[in-house]
């Protein structure tokens, strides 16, 4: 004999889940940036170059040179020359003191009398290398200013932004239990 038998059936409960990720966005503006820059400079001077010519004593050489270089060698050559004179003065007196030696008769000393005195130098002394040449160079001023370079930044902080998503959660199918009886016969 057959028994009856009780049916369940269970269904399950099903969740749903509608989900849609969250976005990022970033943003970041440019730096500003100032740059001064001040240009570097030169200074440059630069000198003439001097030439120097003296031809006072080729002057003095040719024609006795300025006036007062010239009476300055007259002066010194009769100052000489009149030492010269005493001294030849004194030695034909000397040889007149000797008149009883042979040889210093009046007209043997003072016959030398008659000779020409020279007059002195007026002029300075020849020579080759009489005219003094001098050249004189300066070397150049040189002043430098380097260029200067400012630079100022201003950073900004990134801008930052986040969408969240969705998120939804749903009972898609609920739970259910189903009790099925069995037939039942009551015809006896």
């Amino acid at each position: 004999m057959l028994q009856p038998i009780l049916q369940i059936r269970q269904t399950p409960a099903i969740l749903g889940i509608d989900a849609d990720l969250g976005a990022y966005s970033i943003t970041q503006p440019k730096a500003d940036v100032i740059i001064e820059t001040t240009l570097g400079e030169w200074d440059i001077q630069s000198f003439p170059p001097e030439l120097t010519i003296d031809q006072s004593r080729a002057f003095a050489a040719y024609n006795g040179g300025n006036t007062l270089d010239m009476n300055k060698r007259i002066y010194s050559g009769i100052q000489q020359l009149y030492l010269q004179g005493i001294a030849r003065k004194v030695e034909q007196g000397n040889r007149m003191a000797q008149f009883f030696k042979s040889g210093n008769t009046i007209a043997e000393v003072y016959g030398t009398d008659t000779e020409p005195n020279s007059f002195p130098e007026t002029r300075g002394p020849a020579s080759y290398d009489n005219v003094d040449i001098h050249f004189e160079t300066r070397a150049p001023q040189i002043e430098f200013r380097p260029a200067k370079v400012n630079i100022q930044t201003e950073g900004h902080r990134p801008e930052i932004e986040y969408n969240r998503g969705k998120l939804n959660i749903y009972m898609q199918q609920y739970a259910s239990i189903q009790f099925i009886p069995p037939e039942i016969n009551v015809q006896l």
